[in-house]
């Protein structure tokens, strides 16, 4: 599709961005509030607990509110955008997500925590969701993946950094200071975007919200068999992953012998390999094809998979030998999820919005599922934790490669667009 804008890769009827970093950096940010609503605030649970009286599964469950609801929301704040624009939806939830910040600071008991937990995560979904639709809105093929793998670059700190801030912020101050640096986060973040996002869905490309529209958008995607492969190769992909988050108190404290204070051993590798795959994703796109990006990093997600599984089968859990095959992972994952990302969000480019929270809900409830059924089975052991981390790549893998075969199919029988031929 042609331009009248000097960028080539640009969408026509969007409005550019002065700044393709600043841009990134928002969208960063805006991706951040999930990692900071769930990360910083652990820390902080026996203090939560003594303070309001409250059980350690009452505050337990004050996690389990803001992930159902974050879940369920994640549904709707595409199709929502799709139908009222990308920059007021945004800024909606996050206004929302300030006053339930506010709330969670003010919380007299843990019902109350609860409930204002419930209301951040119905809006703290949208800016990750909203985000990928906003870059397939501005541009196409290589500046896309470019703009998506420097987003996943500046958003990769939060994982690392939310736990660390949230741990200090405590000690010298109290719980309630973490949800109030969050709010004041938040408010900073509603300010820029205020300013500076633009709406990048003009008026006359907007769906109409009704309930009929809606039906048939999720029916269109869900029947979709490409939806499903394609995404679901990027979801497993962070299976494989979350696998080894659920799973890091028995990881880190039972079978390596760590205290609590040393989960950095697993998450800087995590974190470290996100960062460097992601910029090598940047420096990729638009040099080799989509194709031969997500076979180099399924041959990094095989191979650390693979070679942890054999170390193990052999050799007792022991460092640095336990977490570097992790550092591998995560770089081979981010160099999959751009290409693989944009492609998904190409298959239906009248609804990217509902297309992105598709997406995003099935990647939360895979995620769910994991942590709540399988890491328990398989943290019994280092080796079977590997041999499931294995398992889930090569379904991803499975799933890429027959949504390719499915594709070039279907690509005999029609034309397809520039985007489209780079796979």
């Amino acid at each position: 599709m042609l331009s009248t804008s000097t960028n080539p890769h640009q969408h026509p009827g969007a409005v550019p961005p002065a700044n393709n970093i600043a841009l990134a950096m928002m969208l960063a940010g805006l991706a951040m509030l999930g990692p900071f609503s769930i990360d910083a605030y652990l820390p902080a649970f026996p203090n939560i607990q003594f303070s309001l009286q409250a059980s350690s599964i009452e505050v337990q469950q004050t996690l389990t509110a803001y992930m159902a609801a974050f879940a369920v929301m994640i549904l709707w704040h595409g199709a929502l955008s799709d139908a009222f624009g990308r920059r007021n939806i945004i800024l909606v939830s996050l206004a929302v997500f300030a006053v339930a910040t506010l709330g969670c600071a003010a919380a007299h008991s843990v019902e109350y925590l609860w409930a204002f937990r419930i209301l951040q995560g119905v809006s703290a979904g949208a800016g990750v969701v909203i985000g990928r639709a906003i870059i397939r809105d501005l541009y196409a093929g290589a500046a896309a993946e470019r703009l998506l793998s420097m987003v996943t670059m500046i958003f990769s700190i939060a994982p690392a950094i939310a736990p660390i801030l949230g741990g200090w912020i405590v000690k010298l101050l109290d719980w309630r200071s973490i949800f109030l640096f969050l709010f004041a986060y938040t408010v900073l973040l509603l300010w820029y975007c205020w300013k500076r996002l633009p709406e990048t869905l003009r008026p006359e490309n907007r769906q109409p919200f009704n309930p009929q529209f809606l039906a048939q958008s999720y029916k269109q995607i869900i029947r979709s068999p490409l939806f499903h492969l394609k995404a679901g190769a990027v979801a497993f992909n962070f299976a494989g992953l979350f696998l080894y988050v659920s799973s890091a108190p028995a990881f880190i404290t039972r079978h390596l012998g760590l205290g609590p204070d040393q989960f950095g051993w697993m998450f800087i590798p995590f974190v470290a390999g996100i960062f460097f795959g992601a910029f090598a994703a940047n420096r990729l796109a638009g040099k080799i094809t989509v194709s031969k990006q997500v076979l180099i990093g399924f041959c990094f997600l095989v191979g650390a998979a693979s070679v942890n599984v054999i170390y193990h089968a052999f050799m007792p859990p022991s460092l640095p030998w336990s977490v570097a095959p992790l550092f591998f992972y995560t770089f081979g994952m981010s160099l999959v999820a751009p290409g693989a990302t944009l492609l998904v969000l190409d298959l239906f480019p009248h609804i990217r919005g509902t297309v992105a929270s598709c997406q995003s809900f099935l990647m939360t409830m895979l995620g769910a599922v994991v942590a709540g059924v399988i890491a328990p089975i398989l943290d019994r052991s280092v080796l079977s934790l590997a041999a499931g981390q294995l398992g889930f790549t090569l379904i991803a893998l499975i799933f890429w490669t027959a949504g390719r075969s499915y594709r070039m199919r279907l690509d005999s029988r029609k034309p397809i667009n520039s985007w489209e031929s780079i796979e």
